[in-house]
């Protein structure tokens, strides 16, 4: 079933309730949301001219209008390639010439950059800047009734960091974001038309999926007016707002915390911190308890299992007389309904309790492959099940805990950040023969990025070309905090640098 016509469905039945606000203002009724997203189709396949299966990319942060060209793409039969507003105008390049997305959408900050990568991406034939009269001129078409889909086809893109250099495009199908959709409601909150969703983390990500739930049962989707995470702003949200919802970055929770104006804020309104994208401290866990209440659940996904692998629910919060109450508190919980999971070592086979391997999972949610990448399919989707490159364990009763990244992502403030691609990058300066990029344990962002770089013989290096390189090429988050010269890289038996023993080393320094 079409996403977009469950908001259809929203649109006849709570017409007249709140869909979309920004700050405290309300935008869009769902009555209105559903006429401008049916007209926006109507343009999208009239004068666009697109076709049932053309993707779509939205270069936007969180703006009010993301969620009506997000719904028009699918009411239309389109596939949405969300990209974060964040990329490096490289990035951006490379993914609008890899899902040949024959449009884009754009916020005004990121509009100019693409304007000069359009160039290599040549199946872009529409780039539409979201405050350009042209685009409004766009709801003034017909409106066209949702298109029917596939299940199994393609409708959302989501590009992944690149472990090898190149982002890949998990392949969501409407099947899976079907399924997200509705076990959401089943097994992470229950939601009211009289609730809302505060989109304070990227809609790109997490947070628009998200969304998908709230204007499945109509409610309230809210947009910060500063268009990102502000802790004061979110707290007067939170006064204004009922039933309010987060999705939240371990990072981000941890910023909420230690704001000075939380611990004396007006919290009545808030019903549920959905926290996910890398484990959180079980010390923050207690710490949000005591200040926030009993409204924490914690999610597992992945890009290619998206946000629906395990999930903790609000009640294993409340179960403090069960004798392993903290070790669940520190676990990403079971599988969520649905979903298989399971911990095998590297030939398929199960592991026992409480011994670590890599974590799998089977179901709906799983994506259906790699976008023109057969080889990683192949490598990542084995007889059914998504090998997921995360190392955990499994208890006795079902709950999961990470142990350990095995493809060595770094998570900084709940955004995942590949070391191999930074490495790559600084491997181009002629005087680098080798290096390692790992992350430092950082109290805010939970991880920050350090390179460690190991001059070509008799060379010198300027540690301020090397981050000009990376500036150049990669997005700034993702650029070293430090690039620390050393004169060799330990390495075991067979080459391998020893990234652990250089994590070992920062988190000791952190400590004392």
């Amino acid at each position: 079933m079409n996403q977009a016509a469950l908001l259809a469905q929203v649109a006849r039945i709570h017409g007249d309730r709140p869909a979309i606000s920004y700050g405290q203002r309300v935008c869009r009724t769902y009555a209105e949301l559903g006429d401008r997203v049916a007209r926006l189709a109507g343009a999208l396949r009239g004068e666009l001219d697109l076709m049932p299966g053309d993707r779509v990319a939205l270069a936007m942060k969180n703006d009010p209008l993301y969620l009506e060209i997000l719904y028009a793409v699918w009411h239309a039969g389109l596939a949405a390639v969300p990209i974060n507003a964040k990329l490096h105008p490289k990035e951006f390049a490379f993914i609008l010439y890899n899902s040949g997305a024959k449009a884009c959408f754009a916020t005004p900050d990121v509009a100019g950059t693409l304007a000069d990568v359009k160039a290599e991406a040549p199946d872009l034939e529409h780039l539409i800047a979201i405050d350009d009269p042209d685009f409004e001129d766009l709801f003034a078409a017909p409106p066209v009734p949702a298109a029917t889909v596939d299940p199994d086809g393609l409708c959302w893109l989501f590009y992944t960091s690149g472990t090898t250099g190149r982002p890949k495009g998990a392949m969501i199908t409407h099947r899976s974001l079907m399924f997200a959709t509705t076990n959401y409601l089943a097994d992470v909150d229950q939601i009211s038309e009289r609730d809302c969703m505060i989109h304070a983390a990227p809609m790109s990500h997490g947070s628009g999926l998200y969304a998908m739930p709230h204007v499945a049962r109509g409610a309230n989707n809210i947009v910060p007016q500063s268009g990102s995470y502000d802790v004061e702003e979110c707290l007067e949200l939170i006064r204004h707002w009922p039933g309010a919802s987060f999705f939240f970055a371990p990072t981000m929770v941890s910023r909420l915390l230690n704001h000075p104006g939380t611990a004396t804020a007006d919290l009545a309104n808030l019903k549920t911190v959905v926290y996910g994208g890398g484990p959180m401290y079980l010390e923050d866990t207690l710490k949000a308890l005591e200040i926030l209440g009993p409204k924490l659940t914690q999610i597992y996904g992945l890009g290619e299992a998206p946000m629906t692998i395990t999930g903790l629910p609000k009640s294993a919060y409340l179960d403090r007389d069960h004798p392993r109450y903290l070790a669940r508190l520190a676990s990403a919980g079971f599988a969520r309904t649905g979903v298989e999971v399971r911990v095998v070592d590297a030939d398929g086979k199960e592991v026992s309790y409480g011994e670590t391997g890599e974590i799998i999972c089977r179901g709906d949610i799983v994506m259906g492959g790699y976008w023109l990448n057969p080889d990683a399919t192949a490598n990542t989707l084995r007889d059914g099940w998504l090998w997921t490159g995360d190392l955990g364990a499994m208890d006795a009763d079902g709950y999961v805990t990470l142990k350990d990244r095995s493809k060595d992502m770094i998570i900084s403030g709940g955004t995942n950040i590949y070391p191999r691609e930074i490495e790559e990058v600084l491997l181009r300066h002629p005087d680098v023969y080798e290096c390692a990029v790992v992350g430092r344990p950082h109290a805010d962002w939970g991880e920050e990025v350090v390179a460690f770089v190991v001059p070509q013989p008799g060379q010198e290096i300027d540690t301020a070309e090397l981050d000009k390189l990376c500036l150049d090429n990669i997005a700034r988050f993702k650029r070293p905090k430090e690039y620390r010269l050393v004169t060799a890289l330990t390495k075991n038996n067979y080459g391998k640098i020893l990234k652990t023993e250089l994590r070992d080393l920062l988190a000791a320094e952190a400590e004392g």
